[in-house]
C-alpha cells in the first residue's frame, strides 16, 4: 500500500512521492529556547519521530531530519532582562534540557539541528533576493526593521485559506515603519535596551532576525530549494508557517512538497501553555512516571488529533505498556536477543494502518490483538508460536518507539537480562511451592505465599496452563 499523508497546502490526503527516489528529507520547527519543555512542547517530537521511523522501517527511505533551534527572539531577550541572566545563557540552559527531555521519551536524534544564530550568513542573503524580487522593504524610519510586503505576493495565505484583509495585524514588530500592518518582520533592527551580542550586522543596520526567515533559510541549506515534508505543531499554521511559505516561494523557491501539523496536548479544553499556567514541565513528569509510559501516551492518539491530559491519562498508557511489556518477558525470557533486526515481517493490517496518514490507533489494535493471541499461545503450552508472536509485537513496538525492550529504556541490556533470569528462578520457586501447598489444600500456605509475592511487585495468575508471573510495574510508583 502507498503512504498517504494528509497535507495541509491542499486539505488533502495525497499519495506520498519524494523529492529524490529512495529518500526523504524533513524539515520540522523545533522550540524557541526562552524556558524548560513541557508534554505539550514535545508533542511534535515524538509525532514527526513515528513518521521518520515509518518512512525509514516501512518504506526503506534514506531520511534527513532537520529539527531547528530557535536561539534568539523576544521572548528569549525578555527572560534574560528579567533574570539578569545572558540571553545565550538562558537559551543554553533551556536547549539542553530540551534535547533530554526528548532522548529520555525515546526521540531519534535528528540528522542537523542547527540553531538560529549560526546562520544569519544564509537569512541575510535570503532576505535580499525577497528585496530584490519586490516582495520586503526595509523600514522608511530608519529603525533598521526590514517587513515581508504580505500584499505583493497573490498566494499570501493559501496554507491556513485566509484572505488578507481578515488577517489581524502581524505583532512581532514596531508597527511604526510598515506598509500594512499585517506585514511581518524578516529583520528586526537592534534597539538601545537590548544587548550588543544579540546583533548582527546587515546592509541595512545591525539587528537580529525575525522568527520566520531563520527556518526558511535553514531548509534551503540543509534540504534544498525543494524538498518533502514540512512539519510542526498545528498552532504554527498561522503566522509561523504562512510566513515561511511566503517568504520562501515569493524568493523562487519551491520549498516543501507536503505540510504535516499535529494537534495539541490540552488540559481542560485548553491548549497546554505557560500562560495558562496548565503546564506539565517533562522533567516533573519523567520523575513520576516511566519515560515508555509517557512516550506511549504521547504516541496513542493520532498524529492530527488533540490528547486532552487527565489525571487518568498515564495510568491508562502505564496499563497497557504493562499487558504488552508482561507477554514479552513471559514469552522471551532471554531479552538480549530479542531486539528487532528490520528484517520481521509486519502484520498487514499494521503496515495498512500506518500508510493511512500514520493511524496509529489502528497499529496499536495490531500490537495489543497480538499480545492477546500470544498469551493464548502461552496458556495452551505453545512455546515457540508464541515466541514468534512476541518479536513480531517487539518490531512493531519499535515502529512507534514504544518497544519496551529498547535499550533506552534500559531494559534490554544484558545485566537486566541476568536479573530476570534469577528472579525468574526465585519465583519460580515459589510459585512451585504454593502450587503444592493448594494440591494438599494447605489455602492459608498458599495464600500466604500469594501475598508474599504481591507485596515484592510480582503478579501471579492462574491459567489453565499453570500459574505465570509478570512485574506488577503500578508498584514502583
Amino acid at each position: 500500500m502507498t503512504l498517504r499523508l494528509q497535507d495541509s497546502l491542499t486539505g488533502e490526503q495525497r499519495d506520498f512521492v519524494p523529492v529524490t527516489p529512495g529518500k526523504v528529507g524533513i524539515y520540522i520547527c523545533g522550540l524557541t529556547t526562552q524556558a524548560p519543555p513541557h508534554l505539550g512542547h514535545v508533542r511534535f517530537a515524538v509525532a514527526f519521530d513515528v513518521l521518520r521511523r515509518w518512512l525509514t522501517r516501512g518504506h526503506g527511505y534514506d531520511v534527513t531530519l532537520i529539527r531547528n533551534v530557535t536561539d534568539i527572539d523576544d521572548k528569549i531577550l525578555a527572560k534574560s532582562a528579567e533574570s539578569g541572566e545572558p540571553w545565550y545563557a538562558v537559551s543554553y540552559r533551556n536547549e539542553v534540557e530540551t534535547a533530554k527531555a526528548l532522548a529520555d521519551l525515546g526521540v531519534l536524534p535528528p540528522t542537523y539541528e542547527p540553531r538560529a544564530t549560526g546562520h544569519i550568513p544564509e537569512m541575510v542573503a535570503l532576505m535580499e533576493t525577497i528585496i530584490e524580487k519586490g516582495h520586503a522593504y526595509p523600514a522608511a524610519d530608519g529603525s533598521g526593521d526590514v517587513y515581508f510586503d504580505v500584499r505583493s505576493w497573490p498566494t499570501y495565505g493559501a496554507l491556513t485559506k485566509q484572505k488578507i484583509d481578515d488577517m489581524t495585524a502581524a505583532e512581532d514588530a514596531d508597527p511604526r515603519g510598515k506598509r500594512d500592518p499585517r506585514d511581518f518582520a524578516l529583520w528586526k533592527g537592534h534597539k538601545v535596551d537590548e544587548p550588543a551580542t544579540a546583533s548582527w550586522p546587515t546592509p541595512f543596520g545591525p539587528g537580529r532576525p525575525g522568527w520566520h526567515l531563520e527556518c526558511s533559510a535553514m531548509a534551503r541549506k540543509y534540504l534544498g530549494d525543494t524538498f518533502d515534508i514540512h512539519g510542526g505543531g498545528v498552532d504554527l499554521r498561522f503566522p509561523h508557517h504562512e510566513n515561511e511559505l511566503a517568504q520562501s516561494t515569493s524568493a523562487g523557491l519551491g520549498f516543501a512538497n507536503y505540510w504535516l501539523h499535529n494537534g495539541w496536548v490540552t488540559m481542560g479544553g485548553e491548549k497546554m501553555s505557560k500562560s495558562l499556567g496548565n503546564s506539565l514541565r517533562v522533567s516533573t513528569v519523567l520523575a513520576e512516571h516511566r519515560p515508555v509510559v509517557v512516550r506511549y501516551y504521547l504516541t496513542a492518539a493520532h498524529y492530527r488529533s488533540m490528547i486532552e491530559y487527565q489525571e487518568t491519562s498515564l495510568a491508562e498508557a502505564a496499563a497497557a505498556v504493562e499487558r504488552i511489556e508482561g507477554f514479552l518477558h513471559r514469552a522471551l525470557p532471554d531479552l538480549t536477543t530479542a531486539l528487532p533486526t528490520g528484517e520481521e515481517e509486519l502484520p498487514e493490517d499494521f503496515t495498512e494502518s500506518l500508510d493511512d496518514d500514520l493511524g496509529v490507533s489502528g497499529a496499536l489494535a495490531v500490537i495489543h490483538e497480538t499480545v492477546r493471541a500470544g498469551n493464548t499461545a502461552l496458556d495452551e503450552g505453545d512455546i515457540e508460536d508464541a515466541a514468534g508472536l512476541a518479536r513480531v509485537v517487539v518490531a512493531m513496538t519499535d515502529v512507534l518507539g514504544i518497544n519496551p525492550l529498547d535499550p533506552v529504556w534500559g531494559a534490554a541490556d544484558p545485566g537486566n537480562a541476568d536479573a530476570m533470569t534469577a528472579l525468574d528462578a526465585l519465583v519460580q520457586e515459589r510459585i512451585h511451592a504454593r502450587t503444592k501447598a493448594r494440591a494438599a489444600r494447605d489455602y492459608a500456605t498458599a495464600d500466604a505465599i500469594r501475598d508474599e509475592l504481591t507485596a515484592a511487585g510480582i503478579a501471579v495468575e492462574d491459567t489453565a496452563a499453570g500459574a505465570r508471573w509478570s512485574l506488577n510495574r503500578k508498584s514502583e510508583n
